[in-house]
């Protein structure tokens, strides 16, 4: 995944599970991927530039098309039968200021239904950083809220304000929702400056990495916190932001000027502790997670990146339980 601005005509390399994918608009306007290296020598194509509609390789000009096929062979004889040679091509969808890539050769080529239904005129913001995590500890901290009177004391909740929620997980096709019912209010800063009572609060998890969270109020309005994520190698995952706001007349520079710096102030938090946790767990590689019931998501998130899915499985189970919040 990657900002749709930063890709034009120049390629640009991003890393996915330890792969380099290379995105460029090879005729100004669609986004192109390959795996970022010639079938010819294996030299990385986002070093070398677009030419009438074509990659081509820095090293011995070899040119593809956005479909992969070799169209010039620099230095084969004129009229020549050009080889069947072809550069690997990578599935991309573009949408809302994002490039969505995919790896795999089959399965779904859109993207998550939750995140296509935000209408792009609401997006507020959108920003990009990495978090030196394992994916699966990234998800979590987005979707947990146990963490946020601890991390984020002051700012989302407050020790001392708890409260009974009533928590319902249910799931779906593309991964499942969390409820939290009998919360209208919350206890921290942002919440006293930017929000009013909710009417429903929802947490959303779609494959293969999106993270989100939305709040219904009473006069209408909807905000949504998306969150998504790439891994780019084991512990390292990139994460884009975004806030769409709906009902509501705040203007993108309010929200860059007034809200960010407290969001961004949030994520830092957040990117700091799980630091903390990934360089903790290289010290204790026989790490085994105590998983309760109270943690609502962490089972879940596991099973959908565990490299040993078992189909035979079956669709899961929803759950509910009590948290203080």
């Amino acid at each position: 995944m990657a900002l749709s601005a930063r890709v034009g005509r120049k390629p640009v390399r991003v890393m996915l599970l330890d792969r380099p994918i290379v995105l460029a608009r090879l005729d100004g306007q669609l986004v192109t991927g390959f795996q970022d290296r010639c079938p010819h020598r294996h030299a990385p194509l986002s070093q070398g530039r677009v030419v009438e509609g074509t990659l081509q390789c820095p090293y011995h000009g070899w040119r593809f098309d956005a479909q992969g096929a070799l169209r010039e062979l620099p230095g084969a004889p004129p009229g020549g039968c050009i080889p069947g040679v072809r550069a690997q091509t990578v599935p991309v969808v573009e949408h809302d200021g994002l490039v969505w890539a995919r790896l795999a050769a089959t399965g779904d080529e859109d993207i998550p239904a939750h995140a296509r239904m935000l209408a792009p005129e609401n997006r507020r913001f959108l920003w990009q950083t990495t978090w030196h995590a394992h994916i699966v500890d990234a998800l979590e901290n987005v979707l947990d809220p146990l963490h946020t009177h601890f991390v984020h004391t002051g700012l989302v909740r407050r020790k001392g304000a708890r409260q009974a929620v009533d928590v319902r997980l249910r799931a779906h096709a593309e991964g499942f929702e969390v409820d939290y019912a009998g919360a209208s209010t919350q206890s921290g800063l942002l919440y006293r400056l930017f929000e009013s009572p909710r009417e429903t609060e929802r947490s959303t998890f779609s494959m293969p990495g999106t993270a989100q969270i939305h709040y219904h109020y009473r006069n209408g309005s909807r905000t949504c916190i998306s969150m998504h994520f790439s891994p780019e190698t084991h512990d390292r995952t990139r994460l884009i932001g975004m806030l769409h706001l709906d009902g509501r007349r705040v203007p993108a520079w309010a929200v860059r000027a007034f809200v960010w710096p407290f969001i961004r102030r949030v994520a830092m938090q957040d990117s700091r502790m799980l630091a903390l946790q990934a360089e903790n767990s290289r010290a204790f590689p026989d790490r085994k997670d105590a998983v309760t019931r109270f943690d609502v998501v962490r089972r879940r998130l596991q099973d959908a990146w565990s490299e040993q899915r078992d189909a035979a499985r079956g669709k899961p189970e929803d759950s509910s339980t009590v948290l203080m919040l």
